[in-house]
């Protein structure tokens, strides 16, 4: 697992870490059912402390991503109902398209973007 802090970013450092963890869902590199290392072991590799990976992990837990079980850690469970996931993409979709007109960026812009983010998943 390969996970890249940027320390000077102003993203809190769980934010990113949750972020990463989701784009390795989004590319296959972890899988339904696939271990993450445990808490203790993360912090330690990428030097962060152990409650901001905790945080992370508790966040994707939330989302509906990771099972986490004191037996078994941590575990990729995506388990979101698709309607509900739909729901929130469109919430988020809304004010970035928003922020987006504000700047004159066109609906055929907003598409080409999106297509070449969905090729990076493929």
């Amino acid at each position: 697992m390969k996970i890249e802090i940027d320390f000077e970013s102003d993203e809190a450092l769980y934010i990113q870490l949750r972020n990463q963890i989701i784009y390795g869902i989004a590319t296959r590199q972890y899988q339904e059912g696939d271990s993450l290392p445990s808490v203790r072991q993360l912090a330690e590799t990428i030097g962060i402390n152990m409650h901001t990976v905790n945080k992370a992990y508790a966040v994707l837990r939330q989302e509906g991503l990771l099972r986490l079980d004191r037996r078994t850690g941590a575990v990729i469970a995506v388990n979101i109902d698709k309607l509900k996931a739909m729901d929130e993409m469109q919430k988020q979709l809304r004010l970035v398209i928003a922020r987006g007109l504000c700047k004159g960026i066109s609906r055929g812009e907003v598409h080409q973007l999106v297509d070449e983010i969905f090729s990076e998943y493929e």
